[in-house]
């Protein structure tokens, strides 16, 4: 008898904001930021998650607050396995007779140093195997879409440190780009417009909430207001100011220009029979990115193609890693080698 029929096997999003967890048959049960704290003189962690994202910007000198992932591939290998590790502790019974199997995304393009990087640090937390699958491929399926049929369905990926566009059939990634701007670009514009604008430092916190608040890809006719705190660049005391969408909008050109070239540049290189099913289908769009306000009918407007952003962008791709482990049979085409 198969072991799998009572393994809690497990899909994870292993994402440069966010690690998400699926287990088989129940769904997505953790949801956590990649973060871990580090006691740096001891060289040890100290938390990770929820908890280690409320220490950013508010630690000592000798406990830093790091995002082990960078660009969808591991910057710190112990960090990132202690932190794998921690959460697949918490995401799993505590009394478990079988080690799980473990599907895990990774960027498109991803190299065999960094997929090996990858694997071994999800093998060195106690599963018993792991498999990778590329981020838009998993995201394709967790949003229900038909990648075995012989119809072309692009999906647009934006995610904090990566952005991946692409188009899938049978199966497999038709053609596709990738490029390292993203979420996290988006937040650095932020700090970037404040600073320049208003004489006023802010922290990647205070931007993202920014982002998530009132942060637009398109000009709407609703005008929104937040008022934010930070630090005033020459008295160097701490002052309010408020900042409209208006604004933000024009503080996220640029890393919306890059995102929608690559956008058109797939759609360019992409076959012409491909190009008439994503005309009839449309574009899916999911990720963090999907829920900035506008950005589909920016999408739209720069391609003359429906965009359609799914219910819950933000777990489409570790629904699709879970998915795939629950339909191993039918899926084992899309997973990496």
């Amino acid at each position: 008898m198969s072991i799998g029929i009572f393994s809690k096997d497990i899909g994870i999003d292993l994402g440069n904001a966010n690690l998400l967890v699926y287990v088989k048959d129940e769904g997505i049960v953790l949801n956590e930021p990649s973060v871990v704290v580090i006691e740096k003189n001891a060289n040890k962690i100290l938390a990770a998650g929820y908890n280690a994202k409320m220490m950013i910007g508010r630690t000592p000198k000798n406990i830093v607050a790091i995002r082990p992932l960078k660009g969808g591939v591991i910057n710190d290998f112990n960090a990132t396995q202690a932190m794998i590790k921690l959460f697949i502790k918490k995401a799993l019974p505590k009394f478990s007779m079988f080690k799980p199997r473990v599907v895990v995304s990774v960027p498109m393009g991803v190299t065999t140093v960094e997929g090996q990087a990858v694997r071994q640090a999800v093998l060195q937390a106690g599963v018993r195997e792991a498999y990778l699958v590329e981020e838009p491929m998993a995201a394709a399926i967790g949003s229900g879409l038909p990648v075995h049929e012989p119809i072309g369905n692009m999906i647009i990926d934006i995610g904090s440190g990566i952005t991946e566009v692409a188009v899938i059939s049978m199966g497999g990634i038709v053609t596709s780009n990738s490029i390292r701007i993203a979420g996290d670009d988006m937040d650095e514009a932020i700090i970037h417009h404040i600073k320049k604008e208003h004489n006023l430092l802010i922290g990647e916190r205070t931007a993202e909430q920014i982002k998530i608040n009132i942060g637009i890809a398109y000009p709407l006719e609703d005008t929104k207001a937040i008022k934010i705190k930070g630090r005033d660049l020459q008295t160097g005391l701490p002052r309010e100011e408020n900042i409209t969408s208006k604004e933000i909008y024009q503080a996220l050109s640029e890393p919306l220009a890059s995102i929608s070239a690559a956008i058109i540049s797939t759609l360019e290189q992409t076959p012409p029979d491909f190009s008439v099913d994503i005309i009839n289908n449309g574009i899916v769009l999911v990720g963090g990115g999907a829920m900035l306000r506008g950005i589909d009918h920016l999408i739209h407007m720069q391609t003359g193609i429906s965009v359609y952003v799914v219910n819950q962008p933000l777990l489409a791709v570790a629904n699709g890693s879970g998915k795939i482990l629950e339909n191993i049979n039918v899926l084992r085409k899309t997973l990496l080698n």
